[in-house]
């Protein structure tokens, strides 16, 4: 099966609602990043103190390594007891390691650094791939735009979170597949890292018997177990399993953290009263569907554009480990309906429907309720959509006109 991702034409041009709403948000959250520190509401308060977020957990496990102590990392109260230390005052909760050991390579290199200047600078590092990776899916400089403009932009700044890398390994695989398998391959390996999204892709690549990527992506794998296993010891893969069931039982059956912090059916089903065993059950009967709809749509013959954006939507609504900062992934199939809108013009109210779902991940902040998963549907939906009514009406000349 052969692949194409043809150059972006874009002879229509952008309409006019679109790229005002797109810059309006990316100025916004460049704008609110400056804000929020001169405002004391990042990286140091009003006294000067550190603001502890999810980063620290990436500080002090990178610490405990550097120190000698890699299978620390996944000791909550050591690893908690360090940040402490850190920030000079506790803190309710946890901010818990729970990456395999070659993230610990990430997490050294960072602690390196002061906690505030490496959470910047992890953010902003991250954010070049990921800008780079927009660019070549919209297939022309307003990727650059769209992908700074997407809403989580902001939240995974602001935590120092690892969105923009995970967004910019899938969505690299999948710009990467059609022209350079092996180089994709290697994105997908070096991926491994969130191993929630380990099951679907290597369904897909089967599907569409794209083995050189699944080669690399297995070689990869295997070569970064091996490194950090050298360089960590056995001891931290013992660690890494030994406290799995412990993150399992926080998240899944205690709600350490709010369930409708889950972005997932799983979250949602178990903010609504519903049981642990419920939960699991809805989440694996709409895996299987998932799982069934890509194998199905990577052995057919749909565009690829559409092919990737199903990919990534189902890789978000496999999961049910699923915070807000995963959600950056979503800027792929939605950076990939931009891109197809402006080569061969928007659906019915498909920028509507786009605008709203862009809303959600806006308001998830001010709610209690799991708006990145309603996000993620209409995403899928309009996908869906495209692939199920290939030939359906899109917007008239007069339509066009009007948006302009």
């Amino acid at each position: 099966m052969s692949f194409s991702f043809a150059p972006a034409t874009s002879s229509r041009g952008i309409p006019a609602p679109l790229e005002k709403a797109v810059l309006l948000l990316a100025a916004f959250n460049v704008a609110m990043i400056a804000a929020m520190y001169f405002g004391h509401s990042w990286l140091y308060d009003a006294d000067g103190r550190l603001i502890d977020t999810d980063y620290i957990n990436v500080w002090a496990a990178g610490k405990l390594a550097l120190e000698g102590h890699p299978a620390l990392a996944w000791d909550w109260a050591i690893h908690k007891q360090l940040q402490v230390g850190l920030l000079g005052r506790d803190y309710v909760g946890d901010y818990a390691w729970h990456y395999p050991p070659p993230f610990l390579f990430v997490a050294m290199l960072l602690a390196h650094l002061p906690y505030a200047a490496g959470l910047a600078g992890w953010a902003a590092t991250s954010f070049l791939p990921y800008a780079a990776m927009m660019r070549g899916l919209v297939g022309q400089r307003f990727g650059l735009v769209v992908g700074t403009a997407f809403p989580v932009v902001l939240a995974n700044t602001m935590a120092g979170q690892n969105g923009f890398l995970t967004a910019a390994l899938l969505g690299g695989t999948l710009v990467l597949m059609p022209a350079r398998p092996v180089l994709a391959g290697i994105c997908l390996g070096l991926l491994s890292y969130k191993p929630q999204y380990g099951l679907l892709f290597p369904l897909a690549l089967v599907a569409a018997r794209q083995w050189r990527t699944f080669a690399a992506a297995a070689i990869t794998t295997a070569t970064l177990v091996l490194i950090s296993w050298i360089a960590f010891g056995i001891e931290s893969w013992q660690a890494f399993f030994h406290w799995m069931p412990t993150f399992s039982q926080a998240f899944f059956s205690e709600g350490r953290v709010s369930f409708y912090k889950l972005q997932s059916l799983f979250g949602l089903v178990r903010m609504l009263g519903g049981s642990e065993h419920l939960a699991w059950a809805f989440q694996w009967v709409a895996s299987a569907g998932i799982c069934a709809g890509v194998v199905w749509l990577w052995r057919g013959r749909a565009a690829y554009e559409l092919k990737a954006a199903s990919l990534a939507t189902g890789a978000l609504l496999l999961t049910p480990y699923l915070f807000l900062y995963d959600m950056m992934v979503l800027a792929i199939p939605v950076g990939l309906l931009v891109r197809i809108g402006l080569e061969s013009g928007f659906r019915r109210n498909e920028l509507a429907w786009l605008a709203g779902a862009m809303a959600l991940l806006i308001a998830f902040p001010f709610t209690e309720l799991p708006l990145g998963l309603a996000s993620t549907l209409i995403v899928a939906a309009l996908v869906v959509r495209r692939i199920v009514t290939p030939a359906e009406q899109r917007l008239i000349p007069q339509e066009i006109a009007a948006l302009r």
